[in-house]
């Protein structure tokens, strides 16, 4: 599940340049959505790019049949979002048959637009409410009063395969809730703050929620030797990698090696700690969903996966690629279980390898020494695992 984060923008929250700080906030933490008012959406576009949903209040369909409207798609929301000023937030009262409710109406009238409910929690009609606009609704926007109270565990159980449910918080720390509650957590978070710390940690939040955490185990060195020059590859990440981070390479994609990122000063040459030395154009690296590239596949813009030494993973974007012919060390490792698996790495001192005594000099490794791995007893096609046999050696 990718979760999102969304920022409550509209004129609840104050004038123009107070919902244009929160917008400007937002963009710089990267957040997902902003949920602001029609009138607002060609500003937004303006500010940069980001999704935009649009309350809908005054009754008009112009949001909702838009496709046919000679404005530019600058001026149109990515979705529409019924319920402010209306059955949602308690304006209107709610009617006792839910067919006759003006909000549902809405969500059902076609249209290419991306539709939102916005409920709030006030009981368990509202609940119901919020249930029932869940079969019409792209995303469902859910706020509750207290959450203590009214269980978001309810509606992540009813609705939480039909619809994207996006849950009302104030805080980070409420965000870390809702997107553990019932271990599926919710799918989205709306944010309602001014604090730029706050939108920051939210996002952040929603990242560690995202991110997968590997098990490493350890490999033994049997053997290292000298195999000629090969081009290698160095990944220059946009992102500053701390001293226990690196990347998972190898040869074979079932058992991939620690690399450390170049963080250690060196008297030969100054640390980069943006950079991986990661071996030769064949190897695996392993991406942030799960999967692998090839080394020689990697280009500007791409994302690789970032490791640390608990198995804890975050994304980095790579800005460089640098290959250029070096020499090399091959170096055979097996498992608890048996299973051989290689990797080549450059013949410098500057290329660490986490093992059981700590980080150490490729050029250092002996036979014997326990390298930190990740290993799954798995075949690869295309960078996928497959339930298929296929053999690496």
């Amino acid at each position: 599940m990718t979760r999102a984060v969304w920022v409550k923008a509209d004129d609840t929250v104050g004038d123009w340049d107070d919902r244009r700080a929160r917008i400007t906030a937002a963009l710089e933490a990267g957040v997902d959505w902003v949920l602001v008012d029609e009138d607002d959406v060609d500003r937004v576009r303006e500010l940069g790019e980001i999704n935009v949903a649009a309350f809908r209040t005054d009754g008009d369909v112009t949001l909702v049949d838009d496709a046919e409207s000679d404005d530019g798609p600058e001026t149109r929301p990515d979705a529409v979002v019924v319920g402010k000023d209306g059955e949602g937030d308690a304006t209107i009262d709610l009617p006792e048959d839910f067919s006759g409710s003006a909000d549902l109406s809405t969500l059902r009238r076609d249209g290419d637009l991306d539709r939102g409910a916005y409920v709030r929690i006030l009981g368990k009609e509202y609940e119901r409410f919020a249930e029932t606009a869940a079969a019409e609704a792209d995303h469902t926007i859910v706020v509750g009063e207290d959450w203590t109270i009214i269980p978001l565990e309810n509606l992540i159980a009813r609705i939480g395969e039909e619809t994207d449910l996006v849950a009302g918080v104030t805080s980070a720390e409420e965000a870390k809730t809702a997107f553990e509650t019932l271990e599926i957590g919710a799918d989205a978070v709306l944010l309602d703050s001014d604090d730029p710390d706050e939108i920051r940690r939210t996002v952040e939040v929603r990242d560690e929620a995202d991110r997968e955490s590997l098990e490493l185990e350890y490999a033994e060195v049997t053997e290292i030797e000298r195999a000629g020059s090969a081009d290698r590859v160095c990944v220059d990440t946009g992102n500053l990698l701390d001293h226990d981070e690196g990347m998972l390479v190898g040869s074979m994609s079932r058992g991939l090696v620690f690399v450390h990122a170049e963080t250690a000063e060196s008297p030969y040459v100054a640390s980069r700690p943006f950079r991986v030395n990661a071996g030769a154009v064949h190897a695996y690296v392993r991406t942030p969903d799960g999967g692998t590239k090839y080394l020689s596949e990697l280009q500007s813009g791409d994302e690789v996966q970032v490791v640390d030494l608990e198995g804890h993973t975050r994304e980095a974007i790579v800005g460089r690629v640098k290959i250029e012919q070096r020499p090399m060390f091959r170096v055979a490792l097996e498992t608890d279980d048996g299973d051989r698996v290689e990797t080549l790495l450059q013949n410098a001192e500057t290329i660490k390898v986490a093992t059981s005594d700590g980080r150490k000099a490729v050029t250092d490794l002996e036979a014997g020494d326990e390298l930190t791995l990740y290993y799954e007893d798995t075949a690869r096609h295309f960078g996928e695992a497959v339930e298929e046999s296929i053999i690496e050696k």
